[in-house]
């Protein structure tokens, strides 16, 4: 139970983060992305400072035996940067340079009511299960 409250308040803190830093809206996302136009610094700003949290929070995970509720801490161990992952990082990035919308931030914006997001979603998941569907079963 106390892990669900926590699942449930660390996401209403990271959907609000995202409405207040503007991640949601498609219009300002596209505008980060267009470098060589009217480009909007102020995206990657919020993306460094994130970045900046999470360093300090993976490495102070790393000195803990345990998380705060009791449970171990699973820290992810491959390192390799392969063909699936540079397409996979292309296609996410193909993706939200189109529609400025990335699978947080369009998740957020259901709970909006913005139109962007109930084309999004769907489209999101109909690529998961496309992927699942072709993935080779370990076996």
């Amino acid at each position: 139970m106390l892990k669900n409250i926590i699942g449930l308040l660390a996401g209403l803190l990271f959907g609000f983060g995202l409405l207040i830093s503007g991640m949601t809206d498609p219009v300002k996302v596209q505008g980060f992305l267009d470098v060589f136009g009217a480009w909007d610094i102020s995206l990657a700003l919020v993306m460094g400072g994130g970045l900046i949290i999470a360093i300090i929070g993976v490495q102070l995970a790393k000195l803990q035996p345990s998380s705060w509720i009791g449970t171990s801490i699973d820290m992810p161990s491959k390192t390799t940067i392969n063909k699936r992952l540079l397409i996979g990082a292309m296609l996410f990035g193909i993706g939200w340079g189109l529609v400025g919308i990335c699978p947080g931030p369009g998740i957020v914006l259901l709970g909006t009511g913005q139109w962007q997001a109930y084309i999004f979603i769907p489209a999101m998941v109909m690529g998961m299960l496309i992927y699942q569907w072709f993935e080779p079963k370990p076996g």
